[in-house]
């Protein structure tokens, strides 16, 4: 059922209020919140990254030799390397999970859709979309709405929805989030890593409070997150899955390079 900007906007307008009234709200404890090392814990929180245009094929091998090494929880990657990522993990236990509409988001609902559904065919488990951000800051509830319905319908599977913060307001961030919590996503996702700017644990806090009441509905940080340090940080904000290129530097307490994931 399609539903129009004067359902969605009084509906957004009292979500907004309602957070940013909430002066008291604490980030729920979780199993990640309460780690101390980089450990096999630690590890299950992570989403291992390689979304790099260049990434070659045996980068991408070495992506998933070492999630499977650390038992991370995914390896994420784009969607001409997911069907290579479903055969290199298979039996592994690591998860296969593919971006889609990345890194702009500006693509057509049935473009995303399709691109949902083909990754999940060529093996995906989990999908991390990229929120129609001009339709949000244009306050097009109903497009962003069925933008992210159309995708958590193709995909049938976890839906992760990237807000890219960055661009976003915390009006806007308490919009997108409620919105995709609607839609039926399972996580709220801070940032592309592609746009500038990334993960901040004031964001998963307001992301968190957003969702708090739908059931079931996590948040996830990432772009920017090249530490245990920093990650912990996002785990005690809320954050229930870290996205990460540095997960094999960071389980070895290795230096990490700067880098935009």
């Amino acid at each position: 059922m399609s539903l129009s900007n004067d359902h969605w906007a009084p509906l957004v307008k009292a979500k907004v209020e309602e957070v940013l009234a909430d002066t008291s709200f604490v980030a729920p404890t979780s199993e990640f919140s309460s780690i101390t090392a980089p450990d096999a814990k630690f590890a299950l929180g992570i989403d291992h990254t390689l979304l790099k245009p260049d990434a070659t094929s045996a980068q991408i091998d070495e992506l998933c030799d070492q999630a499977i090494r650390y038992k991370f929880k995914s390896c994420c990657v784009n969607g001409a390397n997911v069907e290579q990522v479903s055969r290199r993990l298979e039996g592994s236990g690591v998860l296969t999970c593919a971006v889609i509409g990345f890194p702009l988001g500006a693509g057509t609902t049935a473009a995303k859709a399709f691109e949902a559904k083909d990754a999940v065919t060529s093996g995906a488990n989990e999908i991390d979309m990229v929120v129609n951000i001009g339709a949000l800051k244009a306050d097009n509830y109903a497009l962003v709405y069925s933008d992210i319905r159309a995708v958590v319908d193709a995909a049938a599977t976890t839906v992760k929805v990237i807000l890219e913060t960055v661009f976003l307001s915390d009006e806007e961030k308490i919009a997108a989030s409620f919105l995709a919590a609607e839609a039926g996503a399972a996580f709220v996702k801070t940032s592309t890593g592609f746009s500038g700017g990334g993960a901040t644990a004031a964001d998963v806090l307001l992301m968190q409070k957003t969702v708090t009441y739908k059931s079931g509905v996590k948040v996830k940080a990432s772009a920017g997150i090249r530490s245990f340090e920093k990650s912990l940080e996002m785990f005690k904000a809320g954050a229930e899955r870290i996205g990460t290129s540095s997960g094999a530097a960071i389980m070895e307490s290795a230096d990490v390079a700067a880098g935009s994931y």
